[in-house]
């Protein structure tokens, strides 16, 4: 049995790399939260962050809540109860994502981590404060709203769930697709995800240590990675695909993980090309239902996706301390 009062457990923050002990506990939570709410709690790169052996203290700091027990007498952590991630961007602002076990909810664990967190932008001299909520839970934003905190950006995840296009969109004059081919392509993948991404504050920043570590997950796969190049090898634009193990009540999908295209080749209709050209090449894995995510004000993008029938499924929101 544990204490009805957060605010008196344990505080742990680690900066930069967590223990591999903690991180076990931390995966034992992100899969109970996710089952419970059908999205995770983090982001793909914060969790590269968190494990990752070439992540830097400056980087990344992990603020963990241990439930005690308080019919023991011991004073030893119990159950992690919630925990939270503050990413530090080049800007000296931190970027914020929090999740709390479902078992430990409506206890004040969240209003624990809130505090934890304003504690740590003090000490540390942010510039500036916001915080992820994925899926946009009622009481995330419950939580946001009773903190300051208010709606900065939206990132919409839509689902298609049957494919309306029966032959594949022809590529420009000029242009082939190829897979990804691991040793050889890195660095100029990284250039051309630079130049398509320019604009965007995650994306466009990734180093060769985000791509190794994201090379090195399970789920990595480079037939469901395509470029395409031209006539002399350049890399015009790509497709990066992810497969979704289906787990509990949740079956397998396919994701369009990322679509970028270099400036001087948009306009074109390689970005459409390229993204059939993933979405059929998920559907002959036998995966029936396909997702994505986009910035809801990239209207473009958004349009794109509608007339290739995908849909609206659910909404991450980003919070700005005001």
């Amino acid at each position: 049995m544990t204490s009805a009062y957060p605010q008196d457990w344990p505080v742990t923050v680690v900066e930069g790399r967590v223990p591999q002990a903690l991180w076990a506990e931390i995966q034992a939570l992100l899969e109970a939260a996710e089952e419970s709410d059908g999205n995770p709690s983090l982001s793909e790169q914060t969790t590269v962050l968190m494990k990752s052996p070439d992540t830097r203290s400056e980087e990344i700091v992990t603020v963990a809540v241990h439930a005690l027990d308080d019919t023991s007498g011991s004073s030893a952590p119990e159950d992690l109860a919630g925990l939270a991630a503050i990413a530090f961007g080049e800007d000296g602002a931190g970027v914020a994502e929090l999740a709390v076990h479902p078992n430990y909810r409506n206890q004040g664990v969240g209003m624990r981590l809130v505090e934890a967190i304003k504690e740590l932008r003090g000490a540390t001299g942010l510039k500036g404060l916001k915080a992820w909520s994925h899926g946009n839970h009622e009481a995330a934003a419950e939580l946001a709203t009773h903190y300051g905190f208010v709606p900065e950006r939206q990132l919409w995840k839509m689902v298609l769930v049957r494919h309306p296009h029966e032959t594949a969109e022809p590529l420009p004059e000029g242009v082939h697709i190829r897979t990804f081919e691991p040793g050889r392509d890195e660095d100029a993948w990284l250039a051309t995800n630079r130049a398509a991404f320019s604009h965007h504050p995650e994306q466009g920043s990734l180093r060769r240590s985000d791509l190794e570590a994201r090379m090195a997950e399970d789920w990595f796969d480079p037939r469901g990675f395509f470029l395409a190049v031209d006539d002399d090898g350049g890399i015009l634009g790509f497709h990066w695909t992810k497969v979704h193990p289906a787990h509990g009540e949740h079956r397998a999908l396919g994701e369009v993980y990322v679509v970028g295209v270099v400036p001087e080749a948009q306009g074109r209709g390689l970005g459409r090309a390229l993204t059939l050209h993933g979405i059929d090449y998920l559907h002959s894995l036998g995966l029936a239902t396909i997702m994505l995510y986009t910035d809801a004000d990239n209207l473009p993008a958004v349009a794109m996706y509608r007339r290739l029938g995908f849909t609206l499924w659910d909404r991450d929101v980003l919070y700005s301390l005001a």
